[in-house]
């Protein structure tokens, strides 16, 4: 680990003073002065302790007042502050009660010791699951090299990596509650340089390999993640998430599946769903929303939302099996709706 100075910002002014750069523009292409952010830590000192980042300062934006905060109410939703630890939202009541697959995807998220150290904002912020690009070894695009290999046919170790959208990166975003987080349609409050606030959507936050392979969010370096908003949920909003792991304990997923929906009866009358661990980002799933809005809540139609789901998908030579999960796990999450 190389040797860093240690900033605390005051607020979040403060902290953008400070700070030049990302881990994102880091890991592609390094500099000597680097000044960057740190709030939960977990994911920024995994990058420092493989000697893949090393920065020059870090300003640990972890205690700034007034980012700690959870509120809710009918008219603005339910407000969580970037820097509110995971286990302060496992434990909220008015999350467990209107927002029930936040509530599931936040207690399936790492160890209850992880959950005591990290932040929201960090959770969503963190960078993307793949053993190449977190191996100093490996130069892969993200890294500004020359390939991907994951996608090598033979040598490529690529079984928990992307079925859709995995053009020039296969990699899967880590954070499964981002998941949770779309299927409710939440925006994420951004500060910048200015002093001025930006509201973005969950759907525009995250930022699609293709789109640009140095960067897997909107965030630039001047910018801080202060709140993240979900609209107060209708009367008749119901909710569910599943996770599959590869073992009965605390892991990585292997496809998680969040679904939200707007109910008549058994009728689902709107429908929200998004797969995580699908895509190298949130991957919100239009076609199965489309083949679950206006029909029953049941096991044939949820069956074929499931289908539907899984008709964008290309898995690579070792991923196949996440097919059949992804649509085990979309019908099952429908079901446990009703």
């Amino acid at each position: 680990m190389n040797k860093f100075s240690w900033y605390e910002a005051k607020s979040v002014e403060d902290a953008i003073q400070q700070v030049n750069s990302t881990v994102s523009e880091q890991l592609y292409e390094s500099t000597q002065d680097a000044a960057i952010f740190k709030s939960g830590g977990v994911d920024v000192f995994d990058w420092i302790k493989e000697g893949l980042l090393k920065p020059q300062k870090i300003i640990n934006i972890r205690n700034i007042p007034g980012l700690d905060k959870i509120s809710f109410n009918t008219k603005d939703g339910l407000r969580i502050g970037a820097n509110v630890t995971l286990a302060e939202l496992a434990s909220n009541q008015e999350v467990k009660e209107k927002y029930m697959a936040l509530h599931q995807a936040v207690n399936h998220a790492a160890t209850p010791q992880l959950r005591n150290m990290s932040t929201l904002g960090g959770n969503i912020a963190q960078r993307n699951r793949c053993w190449y690009f977190r191996s100093a070894e490996h130069h892969c695009f993200r890294k500004a090299g020359d390939r991907c290999f994951a996608r090598h046919s033979e040598t490529g170790e690529n079984e928990n990596h992307a079925i859709i959208d995995n053009g020039s990166c296969v990699s899967v975003h880590a954070s499964s509650i981002s998941t949770a987080l779309m299927a409710f349609n939440a925006t994420v409050m951004i500060s910048g340089e200015d002093g001025k606030t930006k509201k973005i959507s969950m759907d525009d936050f995250f930022v699609r390999a293709g789109q640009d392979i140095v960067m897997e969010t909107i965030l630039k370096s001047k910018e801080i993640i202060t709140e993240i908003i979900l609209p107060a949920p209708g009367k008749n909003t119901r909710s569910a998430y599943i996770k599959q792991v590869a073992r009965e304990s605390y892991d990585w997923s292997l496809g998680d599946v969040a679904v939200v929906m707007e109910t008549s009866g058994n009728t689902c009358r709107s429908a929200s769903i998004v797969l995580g661990a699908a895509a190298p980002v949130p991957f919100r799933s239009g076609q199965a929303e489309k083949a679950m809005e206006g029909k029953d809540i049941n096991a044939q139609n949820a069956a074929a939302a499931a289908e539907a789901a899984m008709s964008v998908a290309r898995p690579l030579s070792k991923n196949g099996y996440k097919v059949p999960l992804f649509k085990s796990i979309i019908k099952q999450a429908i079901l446990d709706i009703t």
